[in-house]
């Protein structure tokens, strides 16, 4: 039994031993994100305590026999499962492995000659919590500011506990799990004193658009979380990194440490109240990291950071289990007059009598149909919440956890009107517009559809038949069954650089322990699932392009040199070429896989400055029987000037194909590191230079018969893309989420320049 693990030892597909908060710590560490250091109390441990206490003989029954429609005995069976739970002793062994644990942690974490025991937060993590098919939204408890070996594991008792509080039961009995299969792990991190904390959505958590809410606020996240505060709204175009709107709140209140552990409210200074929380170059950085993991997981993220002395932090990370939960419907008249206006948190519209809810014992006067009122909205509301037709609270933001549950409930909700539970009284017969973030008087008649609604139903409806390509980024191999359902075209560009980091060891190690042969299986796995999945549609894999910063946590990634700036340095075809054995072993596993019938893997070589780097790939190729054994498609990313002014070197050469990496090919042109926050605002890849270098190409290409297209970010831009079609490319390949608003984008453009055409008589 393994009672104790640490981040780095546990990954994503590690959910039923560590919780889903467990895994995505574990996964985003290995990954080298910024995640602060911590070990977890596994699953197996609470089951063990269960068995040993035989706790388990005495909850689950109360649970078979609980109606949890019954809110008072609801209650009432929570809090004795509770206290059965923090009584019981942690048997010897489990308690041994966390104080060990926590001792290490402390050790690692100070620099004194002594150690000193270190600030940590306790954090419950469910083995069925942050799935993709069901956020548990803060349902179980997390502790900030323990302190101390003992007080470690009295709290990881007491998150035990929480598994069993009155909102966790009943939002597992409607979600449908089984009390007896859902364990509980905790993490235990080490603390973040964070200035400035929130929450980053890397995709609009309703409809999916394409750009990243960053939700900030003063003190510890906890405030913008549970929605004690209204935070500042930053919105950042996920394509370009820009930002595109800000709304700044005052914010009179905050959470911060208290001298003896735990967390207490405190006024912020008067002088910060009204100014904004995060600085533009941390919220692009933090936007940026935030894309990162998006494209690291192959879905949107709900993300909980903070910022502590200058350095950004993830402290979770969880899929957003909400877009495209909740579709067009009736909506309000635009002649009405609204009494509130707030943030449209869930979208909907419900007319219902008032319930002000000041604290829990208010709960049960909330009925089926009823609009619940309530200064925040907090998990502790999920009972009442199901049977509520709407709700409306004075504070918090779009991204706090009960928001996110109204989403997944499918109940309308507007938040921050600032002063509904004083506006509002009981009885009072209200709609709630959450389209429209409004509340009016009475019953209000509404509309068949909102305008815009209908016209993307009709949209959603319309087939668009392109002839340019439109093919989608997959950046993980799990996530080419979401891709596949986008019916994209195939696939752009499949990295593999994920296929490594899942084996939790550096390239180079399996060249130094003769272990190639393990690479090539795992190459192999990981773009199997790809090809399978899109078969016979393109699937073009682009070979190692790891920058030597990036891939160091990894075991045998020690030795990787320390660069400048890595973006310019060992990685792609170059590294490639002076390490051959590893090339050589991905050649290996694709010639496997045209042998076993996925003949439709291309090869895209990445990061070439010079014709002689392709033609020494194919050598290598060629030696290993990839090519001419199997007919097999070679290609190149033109993301260099050199690459894109000398392509008619490469076209002699033979290419198959080409695509477009827009993000290197832009920062080389202008000079700009996209990863500068200093010089962010320069980074432009419609930039006149850099559209004329992609044109250039193109019709050099078109002379050549082979096939042009483009992976970088640019290809999910929708100007960017009407400018390519306008320029003659083949395919475009774009993000997951943007497919099918870059397939309408095509289409339209297509017929608009048919429509010139006809016009001019060509």
């Amino acid at each position: 039994m393994k009672t104790v693990v640490w981040f780095r030892e546990v990954g994503k597909d590690d959910v039923p031993l560590v919780g889903g908060k467990g895994a995505n710590l574990g996964e985003m560490a290995r990954a080298g994100f910024p995640i602060p250091p911590g070990f977890i109390v596994t699953s197996d441990a609470y089951f063990y305590f269960l068995k040993v206490t035989g706790l388990d003989k005495r909850i689950y029954p109360l649970l078979d026999e609980l109606d949890v429609e019954d809110t008072a005995k609801l209650q009432e069976t929570a809090a004795q499962i509770q206290r059965m739970i923090v009584a019981a002793e942690v048997p010897g062994e489990i308690e041994k492995d966390i104080v060990k644990a926590y001792e290490e942690l402390s050790k690692k974490a100070t620099s004194h000659i002594k150690p000193k025991d270190i600030w940590v937060a306790v954090r419950s993590s469910a083995t069925a919590e942050d799935l993709p098919e069901a956020s548990f939204a803060g349902q179980q408890a997390t502790f900030l500011y323990v302190r101390g070996a003992k007080s470690v594991v009295e709290h990881v008792k007491k998150c035990w506990a929480s598994l069993f509080t009155a909102r966790a039961i009943y939002y597992r009995s409607k979600q449908g799990f089984d009390h007896r299969k859902v364990g509980i792990a905790v993490v235990v991190q080490k603390m973040v004193n964070s200035e400035v904390s929130g929450v980053m959505f890397t995709a609009h958590p309703v409809d999916g658009s394409p750009v990243i809410i960053i939700e900030a606020a003063y003190g510890l996240g906890e405030a913008v979380v549970s929605g004690m505060v209204t935070p500042d709204e930053y919105v950042v175009d996920k394509a370009t990194l820009k930002i595109k709107e800000k709304k700044v709140a005052k914010q009179t209140k905050m959470v911060v440490q208290k001298p003896e552990g735990g967390t207490e409210e405190k006024p912020v200074p008067e002088e910060l109240q009204e100014k904004q929380k995060l600085p533009d170059d941390k919220i692009v950085k933090l936007a940026e990291i935030g894309r990162r993991i998006e494209e690291h997981y192959g879905h949107p993220q709900d993300i909980e950071w903070a910022l502590e002395h200058e350095n950004l932090y993830i402290v979770q990370s969880r899929a957003i289990t909400t877009i495209g939960k909740t579709g067009g419907g009736p909506t309000t008249s635009e002649e009405d007059e609204p009494i509130l206006k707030g943030l449209p948190a869930s979208p909907g519209v419900a007319t219902g009598k008032v319930k002000i809810v000041h604290d829990l014992s208010d709960l049960p006067k909330v009925r089926e149909g009823d609009v619940l009122v309530t200064t925040m909205t907090t998990p502790d509301m999920v009972p009442a919440m199901q049977r509520a037709a709407a709700i409306v609270t004075d504070e918090g933001g779009m991204t706090c956890h009960a928001a996110i549950v109204s989403r997944e409930l499918g109940i309308p909700a507007v938040v921050g009107t600032g002063n509904a539970t004083k506006v509002l009284k009981d009885g009072d017969i209200v709609t709630v517009d959450a389209y429209k973030g409004v509340v009016y008087r009475g019953k209000v008649e509404k509309e068949d559809v909102v305008r815009k609604k209908h016209v993307e139903v009709i949209r959603s409806a319309l087939p668009y038949p392109t002839a340019t390509l439109v093919k989608v980024n997959v950046a993980l191999p799990e996530a080419a069954e979401r891709a596949a359902q986008t019916n994209a075209d195939g696939v752009g560009l499949l990295r593999a650089e994920h296929m490594i980091t899942s084996t939790g060891k550096h390239p180079v190690w399996f060249l130094k322990n003769d272990k190639l042969d393990d690479l090539t299986e795992a190459v192999k796995r990981g773009i199997r699932i790809g090809a399978e999945k899109f078969y016979p549609k393109p699937v073009w894999y682009r070979t190692f392009d790891a920058r030597t910063d990036e891939f160091r946590h990894l075991q045998g990634g020690e030795g990787e040199p320390e660069e400048d700036n890595p973006m310019l340095g060992w990685h792609g075809i170059r590294r490639s070429l002076d390490q051959p054995e590893l090339i050589m072993a991905e050649f290996e596993a694709i010639k496997q896989l045209h042998e076993e019938g996925l003949d439709n893997v291309g090869v895209m070589i990445p990061f070439t400055a010079s014709v002689e780097e392709y033609v020494e790939a194919k050598k290598l190729a060629r030696k290993v029987g990839l090519i001419p054994h199997k007919m097999v498609d070679f290609g190149i990313m033109v993301e260099t000037p050199a690459a894109a002014l000398t392509i008619e070197d490469y076209l002699k050469a033979r290419i198959d194909f080409l695509s477009f990496g827009t993000n290197d090919l832009t920062q080389l042109t202008l000079g700009v590191d996209r990863n500068n926050a200093h010089v962010q605002r320069l980074f432009n890849e419609k930039h006149p230079s850099v559209l004329k270098l992609i044109n250039y190409v193109i019709r050099k290409a078109k002379k050549h018969g082979v096939e042009t297209s483009i992976c970088g970010q640019a290809g999910s831009d929708p100007e960017m893309v009407r400018k390519l079609v306008r320029m003659g490319i083949d395919s475009v390949s774009a993000n997951i989420d943007a497919v099918d608003k870059i397939r309408e984008v095509v289409f339209r453009e297509e017929r608009r320049i048919m429509l010139e055409r006809a016009r001019r008589g060509i």
